[in-house]
């Protein structure tokens, strides 16, 4: 997650966010770049939830997601699966039909969060795909009515203010938890339309690790629905 983010919106030193532990629960994402996850190790270090990394556009699929997916699991963690945006490959219903029927699904079992849209910088071309804001509101409703249609759930929506705003975005507020990515000690102005975060990117140091915005009860009922 946001290795784009991470290239154009410089990192503040050592974020050290101040949250209630009581009131926070720590977790982390993954990717390819990640390899085999220690879970256990990780578990250990306070880690409760994990999202991985399942596709990107229509033709990439994590080679390690099994591991990854079912790994953290397996030792106890909440788990949900993410795919990469690429909105000027294909459409928004595409890349969300590919994601459901690659790892990309949601079932009421209390352990299996809701998909997230990691949706940011262009890693192959121009920042907003060369896309207007319109076109990007619209394709991101196709991808999350379609991932509605499909799980009973919309997706979280995983971004960073800098870009949503620069690329011209509506207000999926309503609808779609936030996941924002600021890598400091606090998570900043929100993009437009949502008042809270739900969860929160806060540094990439040794790899992607996150804050759920509620106490671990609410993170379950989350995964609930």
């Amino acid at each position: 997650m946001g290795s784009q983010i991470r290239e154009f919106e410089p990192l503040d030193p050592l974020p050290l966010p101040d949250l209630d532990p009581l009131l926070s629960v720590p977790g982390m994402d993954v990717a390819s770049y990640q390899g085999n996850v220690d879970w256990p190790a990780w578990y250990g270090r306070g880690k409760r939830f994990a999202y991985v990394k399942a596709t990107e556009s229509t033709s990439y699929t994590n080679p390690y997601f099994p591991q990854q997916y079912d790994g953290s699991h397996a030792v106890g963690m909440i788990r949900g699966a993410y795919h990469f945006a690429i909105p000027n490959a294909s459409s928004g219903t595409d890349q969300a039909n590919y994601f459901v029927d690659h790892g990309g699904g949601w079932s009421a079992d209390g352990r299996t969060l809701p998909g997230a849209l990691d949706v940011e910088y262009n890693p192959y071309g121009e920042t907003c795909y060369g896309m207007s804001g319109e076109a990007l509101t619209g394709w991101i409703e196709d991808f999350s009515d379609t991932y509605r249609a499909r799980t009973g759930r919309h997706p979280v929506i995983y971004t960073s203010t800098n870009w949503w705003t620069r690329c011209g975005i509506g207000t999926f507020a309503a609808t779609n938890p936030l996941w924002i990515a600021r890598y400091s000690d606090t998570p900043g102005a929100l993009p437009t339309g949502w008042l809270l975060w739900t969860f929160w990117q806060h540094t990439s140091d040794p790899l992607d690790q996150n804050h759920f915005n509620g106490p671990l009860l609410a993170l379950q009922l989350l995964a609930r629905g």
